[in-house]
């Protein structure tokens, strides 16, 4: 295996999928009467809009994200989670990036999902794209409860870095020539790190740093398998 193509990794929301599931999980809460409508929903679009423009305060959206599992049983999470990934997110699964999940797959590569959104959301997705690996932003488990809090570092901005040599530690594969897939702003640290960086879809400060910089810029929601937009040609490895 070549060892500069051997880990490939993927950010989840706008990039796998079409739309962002932590931001569905909570409008999913709304309409299914688990938290107040007004209240949840106000500060779930103020969230979101903070992420979008890369201002996200992402402690402060953690005690608000992870509350709702705190106040439920797990039993009853897990049912409603289930009902959630099918019928909010299967329909978000772009043919085009099961598409480029296979073709790594094909080459034999180490492959990752990188997402700041919570483990307990996103664990299942993972799994319909039959990705082995996940690192998200761990809520915290005692007593067979979700207790609202986050265990370890976010897996966010700079996070992400950090969680990355973290779990590299004991295996033989390369931050610094792995590929990463993203669509947001909010990922430049970790796009930063690694040898192939590649936007897919990109917001438009991650499009004007692309730009500037010659990485690759792929679309996966213009047609079933990815499309080169700019940058150096792909596959590049």
């Amino acid at each position: 295996m070549d060892l500069r193509a051997s880990l490939t990794l993927f950010d989840l929301d706008n990039t796998l999928l079409g739309g962002d599931s932590d931001y569905l999980w909570g409008q999913f809460l709304v309409e299914q009467g688990i938290v107040d409508r007004d209240e949840y929903e106000s500060a779930n679009r103020r969230f979101y809009a903070d992420y979008r423009q890369g201002r996200l305060d992402i402690e402060a959206f953690l005690a608000f994200s992870l509350k709702p599992l705190s106040q439920n049983s797990v039993e009853f999470l897990n049912a409603l989670r289930q009902r959630f990934v099918r019928e909010k997110i299967m329909p978000l699964i772009l043919p085009a990036a099961r598409a480029l999940v296979k073709y790594h797959k094909k080459r034999g590569d180490v492959l990752a999902i990188v997402t700041a959104t919570n483990a307990f959301v996103t664990k299942p997705i993972a799994g319909l794209f039959g990705i082995e690996h996940l690192l998200a932003t761990e809520p915290e488990l005692a007593q067979g409860r979700y207790t609202g809090r986050f265990i370890g570092v976010p897996c966010f901005q700079h996070g992400k870095v950090l969680r990355l040599q973290e779990w590299l530690k004991d295996k033989e594969l390369e931050l610094n020539a792995a590929t990463f897939y993203s669509d947001s702003q909010n990922d430049l640290p970790l796009l930063e790190h690694v040898g192939h960086p590649i936007a897919v879809d990109p917001d438009p400060i991650l499009e004007a740093t692309a730009r500037q910089k010659n990485w690759t810029i792929l679309s996966l929601r213009q047609s079933p398998e990815p499309v080169r937009r700019s940058g150096p040609p792909w596959p590049h490895l």
